[in-house]
């Protein structure tokens, strides 16, 4: 593959291909089908990409759809009519066919009862200093939402960071509170295939320390500071270590598709790190880590100029002598070992770790899955991951998670995200389309398949 060609598992290969073969597949259980512990009952639809699910309160559910829409769902599943957030007017003009911009992070401030503050990550126009052969830039804004509490004042907007893309590709952009009560931001390496382009330093943007793009970032909202409406908090690994950005908090990513801190045991921050062509990775993301990428995809070597030339058993040497941070888990991508069993699909989607009480036996699982097993057909599943019992073990082991009502494992649909509740019950976002066109976007919930 051309340096410059898209990348092949990263939702951005041959897209205009995905546009033309992706086809509205209905996703209809199987009535007689059986398998034991879980399924999935269907919340809402109608949607176009849905990326985002969260509890505005007890009895209340946000999902938020790519387009630039966030919805209430009651605990039936209605949709309310006016949205909670509409910030189409402010993105940059979308593709109908694939795309990976939009409203790509939407969370809550941990105290939102009292100050009604959320947090957004959108891709908006080019900004007056962004390059004008680059794509967009990304913003990261607070709002604030009306004293009713019924929808998100668009004017209330105030911009935390601008961060310029080159690619309409590799954005990353989902957001998180950790247990800390920082904003943890997750960014992409820009685009574009193997880290390379016009933009990039010679080490490419994820290993480059100047640069956002590639990385973990962790700021404190709730304290302005030096002019800026965050501060940086005291322990972020690079703090007087300039040029080095002070909010970086971690490097070495190529493109975080969910991101989750587990509400259970150490609080730890879980990362899908979408790999370019051999292997899909999950990282616990920590305080200064480098997870590897553009030298390492998963555990294994990678050549950014020759990607094809390194076989699996080849270990990528850092030049950082603290070394790489090993993934949890990494499984094989179907593009290049469509004859493995265990290439489960060619694009890792971020999950949780359960923590809920309708599924006993997942408790302590981290719960995620595959965008597809191809591009331009609806063919994703859901995966879970068991902490390994031996201390000297390398990785978590990873299994297809059984759906009673599709025996086969496959859903017929894409996995695009994961959700959480109040209760800790998990929510699995679908599409059945290869892009933003049509609305067969829908939420469903995880529960105990029938005896």
């Amino acid at each position: 593959m051309s340096p410059l060609a898209p990348s092949a598992p990263s939702r951005s290969r041959w897209a205009v291909l995905a546009v033309l073969l992706s086809c509205a597949v209905v996703l209809t259980p199987l009535a007689n089908a059986q398998a034991p512990g879980q399924t999935l009952r269907k919340i809402t639809d109608g949607l176009v990409s849905p990326l985002h699910l969260l509890s505005l309160d007890a009895k209340h559910l946000l999902v938020g759809d790519q387009i630039g829409l966030v919805h209430v769902l009651d605990a039936a599943g209605a949709r309310r009519a006016e949205p909670f957030f509409d910030i189409r007017p402010k993105l940059t003009r979308l593709n109908q066919g694939f795309e990976e911009r939009g409203l790509l992070g939407f969370v809550l401030h941990p105290k939102f009862p009292e100050n009604r503050r959320v947090f957004a990550y959108y891709s908006a126009p080019r900004s007056a200093t962004c390059p004008t052969n680059w794509d967009h830039t990304s913003h990261v804004s607070a709002f604030t939402v009306t004293p009713d509490l019924q929808r998100v004042d668009p004017a209330s907007e105030q911009l935390l960071l601008q961060i310029d893309q080159p690619y309409f590709n590799h954005n990353g952009g989902r957001l998180a509170f950790g247990p800390d009560g920082f904003l943890y931001i997750a960014l992409g390496d820009g685009g574009n295939a193997n880290d390379q382009g016009f933009d990039r330093s010679p080490t490419g943007n994820a290993q480059d320390l100047t640069t956002l793009l590639g990385k973990f970032l962790r700021i404190n909202v709730d304290q302005p500071s030096d002019g800026r409406p965050y501060s940086i908090p005291t322990d972020n690994p690079l703090v007087g270590k300039s040029p080095a950005r002070p909010e970086i908090f971690a490097w070495g990513i190529r493109n975080p598709w969910g991101i989750s801190f587990d509400r259970g045991g150490a609080r730890e921050l879980f990362a899908a790190d979408v790999g370019q062509s051999r292997y899909e990775e999950v990282n616990i993301i920590r305080n200064g880590g480098n997870y590897g990428w553009n030298p390492r995809e998963g555990f294994h070597a990678f050549d950014p100029k020759n990607p094809a030339e390194l076989t699996v058993s080849q270990v990528a040497i850092p030049s950082d002598p603290s070394g790489f941070m090993d993934p949890i888990l990494e499984y094989r991508n179907f593009n290049t070992f469509n004859k493995d069993p265990e290439a489960f699909g060619i694009s890792v989607t971020g999950g949780h770790v359960y923590r809920g009480k309708a599924l006993p036996h997942l408790v302590g699982q981290y719960v995620f899955g595959d965008w597809s097993r191809q591009f331009g057909v609806a063919d994703g599943c859901l995966l879970a991951a068991s902490r390994p019992t031996e201390p000297a073990a390398r990785a978590w082991s990873v299994r297809r998670l059984p759906v009673a009502a599709f025996p086969d494992h496959k859903l017929g649909a894409y996995v695009l995200a994961f959700g959480e509740d109040a209760d800790g019950e998990l929510y699995v976002l679908t599409t059945q389309r290869g892009g933003l066109v049509d609305r067969t976007g829908a939420v469903w919930k995880l529960v105990p398949s029938s005896p």
